[in-house]
């Protein structure tokens, strides 16, 4: 870091260790306040929760759907809620204040895949937009399948849940 000294124009060099930056960053930072940061979160996901559900509840009464057909079209609108709400810059404002209560929710990937779109558009659609944007979905189904072999194993070892 360079700091301009007082008695002229010149820059001289300023050495910090490690412990002092860090010390000298915990200084700065803003205080962060766990409860209310919990009490968001809960609010807001469960807001997307409640959301999703007056949604599977108006495809189950209004176009007369089973609630187990119903499931499918309901994250879909959710997903496409979560597209526009994200191109529009509203769902940045909201995770900022929620956190992980809009991150969690499928609704929280939805606007990580469209982000990722949007930023890197002006590269093109397939370098751009197709592989920036698969970087992340990449990840998270890599996960699925390795968190979905190691229940199955789980299932197999202990005989748990489900039917045979």
């Amino acid at each position: 870091m360079a700091v301009k000294s007082a008695g002229g124009g010149k820059y001289r060099k300023m050495s910090m260790s490690p412990k002092e930056y860090q010390a000298f960053a915990k200084t700065r930072e803003p205080s962060r306040s766990i409860f209310g940061n919990c009490i968001r979160a809960f609010i807001v996901g469960g807001a997307i929760c409640v959301l999703g559900q007056a949604i599977q509840q108006l495809f189950i009464h209004l176009a007369g759907m089973k609630p187990e057909d119903a499931s499918n079209p309901t994250v879909a609108v959710l997903i496409i809620i979560s597209v526009i709400l994200t191109s529009m810059g509203v769902y940045d404002k909201i995770a900022q204040f929620a956190g992980a209560g809009s991150a969690v929710p499928v609704t929280g990937f939805a606007n990580s895949m469209c982000s990722a779109a949007l930023e890197h558009r002006s590269e093109g659609l397939v370098l751009g937009v197709g592989g920036n944007m698969f970087k992340l979905a990449g990840s998270v189904v890599v996960f699925g399948t390795v968190a979905a072999f190691f229940v199955g194993i789980a299932h197999l070892i202990f005989g748990t849940g489900g039917a045979h």
